[in-house]
């Protein structure tokens, strides 16, 4: 809970019972929680594979159209193109590219992931480090 002191001159902020004395911009972005750890990133622009399928008339119907792959990402170096299909990331389903953000999400910098691509017909399997 955020407080207001009342004092005037120098300003006194309370969360969760923290004292923030002044103007502390670190401190209180860290007790907002404005610093937490950076999400990790594939490295990959991406779109629902149904709604591609239906603009190029071919493709899986479920899974997470890779569009692009930017330069020096987790996604270039294990090896992902764009055209690429994710159909499963860390032992889940990807039905849509909103699966993958949700699955991401509930890693770290540094994990290993396992994905299962679809490339030209074929299915395979690729591991990554993000």
């Amino acid at each position: 809970m955020i407080q207001k002191s009342g004092q005037r001159g120098v300003p006194v902020t309370v969360i969760d019972e923290q004292v923030v004395i002044g103007y502390d911009q670190r401190r209180l972005a860290a007790l907002l929680g404005q610093n937490k750890a950076p999400k990790p990133k594939l490295g990959v622009s991406i779109a629902d594979a149904a709604r591609i399928a239906g603009k190029k008339g071919r493709g899986p119907a479920v899974g997470a159209y890779v569009g692009q792959v930017k330069a020096g990402s987790p996604a270039e170096k294990a090896g992902l193109r764009p055209d690429d299909v994710i159909i499963e990331l860390s032992r889940r389903p990807v039905r849509t590219a909103a699966d993958v953000h949700a699955i991401m999400d509930s890693h770290r910098p540094g994990d290993r992931l396992g994905l299962t691509i679809e490339r030209d017909g074929r299915e395979m399997r690729i591991t990554l480090k993000i």
